[in-house]
């Protein structure tokens, strides 16, 4: 389950929040009776709706980067969310967004490759690119080469990398709010825990005998 409450319909905004349920679930109480046409729960949505100015903020998100006004190639708009979706483990952006790029007639080579596209040979040289320059906004925070960014500036416009940029980090932010709410398919427990020793183990044992401290 989610970390916070999920708002039925009986207790949504009308003015923002109504409106959404309608469009993603119809007549259904999405607390009540869960489910979306793409197979999510759809918990990311009513746990947003606890704040109406919010889930109405990243609405505005969404309609952003998928307006006609978009100068950027939605391909390669999708090939950064989705990197940022499994650079920062998110189960949920990431599987949307293979959904995406799949939707968009993108191979299941390229889709599948994804993970490991530092050594694919199926990206053109712009798609590359696109991954390069997410990788360091998401992995590296924003620390990018200015040998990376002159190779985005001779291949992109100004406007591009822009609309590049904040989609990206729109999609960071996004994996790390849907991890730490375990919102949707980013409810599961931390695979990193201890594994314990054998019973009779000494740490003195694992350090050689000596008796010290971290």
């Amino acid at each position: 389950m989610p970390r916070l409450r999920q708002v039925p319909k009986a207790e949504a905004n009308k003015d923002t929040v109504l409106p959404l349920y309608h469009m993603l679930f119809g007549e259904r109480d999405p607390v009540a009776e869960p489910g979306t046409a793409t197979g999510t729960p759809g918990d990311w949505w009513t746990v947003f709706a606890n704040s109406p100015d919010t889930l109405k903020h990243a609405a505005q998100g969404f309609a952003y980067y998928r307006s006609a006004n978009r100068k950027l190639d939605p391909v390669l708009r999708e090939l950064g969310q989705t990197w940022a979706g499994w650079a920062t483990g998110s189960q949920f952006v990431f599987s949307q967004h293979c959904k995406s790029l799949r939707g968009l007639g993108v191979s299941e080579a390229k889709i599948t490759a994804i993970t490991a596209w530092q050594t694919a040979t199926c990206y053109d040289p712009k798609e590359r690119l696109v991954l390069a320059y997410a990788d360091r906004l998401v992995t590296h925070l924003g620390r990018v080469p200015d040998s990376l960014f002159d190779e985005l500036k001779a291949a992109f416009s100004d406007e591009e990398i822009m609309e590049l940029t904040y989609t990206t980090c729109m999609y960071l932010m996004h994996a790390v709010m849907s991890r730490a709410l375990r919102t949707e398919f980013d409810d599961r427990d931390d695979p990193i825990t201890e594994v314990a020793a054998p019973p009779g183990f000494s740490a003195l044992d694992f350090l050689g005998g000596e008796n010290r401290k971290d």
